[in-house]
């Protein structure tokens, strides 16, 4: 039976459909959605070459250009490629960046190979608007806050696998939020992607619990290199607060399990005997990121006692510049926000507290 062309951007996202996307490796490198694949109709140089040849004699000789440039073997190596595609995702869908030329140029050449698959109309372009407007209402939302180490982004992870509509940004950024937040590979997505990522879960949460609030940890706009998008921040900061509690033990040691014990594994993992001297560097570069914040005399303390606990290998020495940054920098810096927020706290406990809170409160 053969499948239409759809404009249903609704049911592409919610059901992860797979999409081939034919637009050129720098368009797609720029931001894409996260089920597609990228099989160009033309690479980078022939999308220039014909480009150039647009604007300079028309479309008409554009198109002849690029049937001249994308023939031959080359043809036959890309159109093996979309059959193999189409093969192995036979409830899939390929786009370009408007739903125009090229994915009717790749669609009529899957067609006349024996090969039926329908397009995406209006292309990558209706896609991103789509998921962009997702942002203008995104209904409501519990921010979970709480002090640097109280285990927001677990209890999230626990929500999460529990069936309750959460979101975790800093697993969709692969960051922590903080000064110290990269991963040891340094990697986050493009902007594009992350919004795109972003829009994608917030848009699969709403389709699954309706109008009950999602929560979503309570992170500055920015997060490492990227930015939560202006009309879901502006949104997301009038929302109701939950506020993590944890004793101060618990947090200076969850800490160090995370920026110590499990990153050194992945530096380890990345970067082999180099591992160690990478990841005390990474630290060293995040603690001198805040050093007008701390002042040059308490940055110097911590500075030292980091640098004798990597030395001497110690996880007392770890724990203890760990507990200065908190109770020095992070505690007070937090105390002072919260103060802004205090009118749009609406429970304050534990993680067994909260997970209670909100069960009790998503009964949908």
């Amino acid at each position: 039976m053969r499948r239409s062309d759809i404009s249903d951007y609704t049911s592409l996202f919610l059901q992860d459909t797979p999409l081939l996307d034919v637009r050129s490796p720098v368009e797609f490198a720029k931001g894409a959605f996260p089920t597609a694949v990228n099989h160009p109709l033309m690479n980078d140089d022939e999308r220039r070459q014909v480009g150039i040849c647009y604007k300079q004699t028309g479309q008409a000789a554009a198109i002849a250009l690029g049937h001249r440039l994308v023939s031959d073997s080359t043809r036959q190596q890309r159109l093996k490629r979309w059959l193999d595609f189409a093969h192995n995702h036979p409830q899939g869908y390929l786009y370009c960046f408007r739903g125009g030329l090229r994915s009717r140029t790749v669609q009529n050449w899957l067609r006349d190979a024996g090969c039926e698959y329908p397009l995406v109309i209006g292309g990558y372009k209706a896609m991103r608007h789509f998921l962009l407007r997702q942002f203008d209402n995104p209904g409501p939302l519990w921010r979970l806050g709480g002090q640097t180490g109280t285990g927001k982004t677990e209890l999230l992870v626990r929500l999460i696998a529990d069936g309750y509509p959460a979101i975790n940004l800093e697993g969709l950024a692969n960051h922590k939020g903080s000064a110290f937040g990269r991963s040891a590979d340094d990697w986050q997505p493009t902007p594009v992607n992350f919004e795109n990522a972003l829009a994608i879960a917030l848009l699969k949460q709403r389709a699954r619990c309706g109008q009950a609030p999602i929560l979503v940890e309570d992170e500055c706009r920015a997060i490492g290199r990227l930015s939560q998008p202006l009309a879901f921040f502006s949104h997301f900061r009038q929302q109701p607060l939950l506020v993590l509690t944890a004793p101060f033990s618990e947090r200076v040691n969850r800490i160090y399990r995370e920026y110590i014990t499990n990153q050194s594994h992945a530096y380890h993992r990345l970067y082999g005997p180099q591992g160690a001297l990478r990841h005390r560097q990474a630290l060293l570069e995040s603690l001198d990121r805040i050093r007008k914040r701390l002042g040059g005399v308490r940055h110097h303390a911590i500075r030292d006692t980091l640098l004798q606990a990597f030395e001497r290998d110690s996880a007392i020495l770890h724990k203890q510049w760990i507990g200065d940054l908190l109770t020095g920098y992070y505690d007070p810096m937090y105390a002072y926000q919260l103060e802004q927020k205090k009118d749009l706290i609406v429970f304050t406990g534990t993680a067994e507290e909260i997970h209670a809170f909100v069960n009790q409160r998503h009964q949908y």
